[in-house]
């Protein structure tokens, strides 16, 4: 497993935990009322073409470390995303290979 650079508090996505294959590990998205401190959340989306593979990266992977995700075209994840139930990380557990 890759050790994340980034302070705990940044959150990834579940492309980034797709890409890395499982390195950076995405969360469930929820917001939190805290009335002594104050919040802000930005949310930034970013996303390949619709013709590009979107996998784990090849270069993270080797005989200690396998695939842990499906690769598939970003146009057929795009359709799978938004033809699920809005149900936690259900999108994701349907990109995990089976092991």
């Amino acid at each position: 497993m890759i050790e994340s650079p980034y302070p705990k508090k940044l959150k990834f996505c579940v492309m980034s935990q797709i890409l890395s294959n499982g390195a950076y590990t995405s969360i469930e998205h929820r917001a939190a009322v805290n009335k002594e401190k104050e919040r802000i959340s930005i949310a930034m989306f970013f996303n390949p073409k619709s013709g590009a593979e979107i996998g784990p990266v090849k270069s993270l992977l080797n005989s200690e470390n396998p695939p842990l995700f499906k690769t598939m075209l970003m146009e057929d994840y795009i359709k799978d995303f938004f033809s699920r139930n809005l149900n936690g990380k259900s999108h994701l557990d349907k990109m995990r290979l089976k092991t």
